[in-house]
């Protein structure tokens, strides 16, 4: 039984790591680094234990599951997260923070792909469309330092939340009056940021555009003060 996980304090240096499976792992690791937490990269189930939060960072969801159950990595981090401990995921780690996903990828062998849970949320897997319809545009967030103004968002194959539930809260959503990107909207607003205690997910990458104020809300919330 995992126990519950307690904030370090403020005056301390999160140490957080990025699970380094698949993905911008580099990208994460650098922008925790500029926001004053020390990053290291996670591969093994035992590398989880002196940690005080985790990065799921974008790429393929399906690998990332497949590898982090080849790694031993997925049942441990699952108890984990029910016990309290902080996780952030863009992209495909949204995907896989997600309880439920609409249109799941199967194996060979039929079975439906796994997320490691935790954020009562259904998402869609590349839902905005292909590598050739990724975009850009600007988001109202919620709970980051609103005098930098909008956040700057980019979508590259990015899912979207298609339920939430109540203890969900919705950070930001792509508003298809202002998103340069609307095809496959449909005419909606759609949620691409959520947050639900210390678990946070966004639909895009804030590591490549050097929006840090993303990484800056997560370190807040490991240490108990968002």
């Amino acid at each position: 039984m995992t126990s519950a996980v307690s904030p370090p304090s403020a005056a301390s240096e999160p140490l957080v790591g990025v699970l380094a499976l698949q993905g911008d792992v580099r990208e994460h690791v650098a922008a925790l680094e500029h926001v004053g937490a020390s990053a290291v990269k996670v591969r093994r189930p035992e590398e989880l234990e002196s940690l005080d939060g985790l990065v799921i960072p974008g790429g393929e969801s399906t690998t990332i599951d497949k590898l982090a159950r080849a790694f031993g990595l997925a049942d441990p981090l699952r108890e984990k997260i029910r016990a309290g401990f902080p996780v952030y995921g863009s992209c495909a780690g949204m995907i896989l923070l997600a309880d439920e996903i609409a249109d799941p990828t199967q194996d060979l062998a039929g079975r439906p792909q796994e997320t490691f849970g935790g954020l009562d949320i259904t998402v869609r897997r590349n839902a905005f469309g292909r590598q050739r319809e990724s975009f850009e545009t600007d988001l109202d967030f919620k709970q980051v330092d609103q005098a930098g103004g909008p956040v700057h968002a980019v979508f590259i194959r990015g899912p979207w939340v298609e339920r939430v539930g109540p203890g969900v809260e919705i950070l930001a959503e792509v508003d298809p009056a202002h998103a340069s990107h609307t095809a496959t909207l449909g005419g909606r607003a759609r949620i691409v940021a959520v947050r639900s205690g210390r678990l946070l997910a966004t639909s895009f990458h804030p590591e490549v555009t050097g929006e840090t104020r993303i990484h800056e809300l997560f370190i807040r919330m490991i240490r108990g003060e968002a």
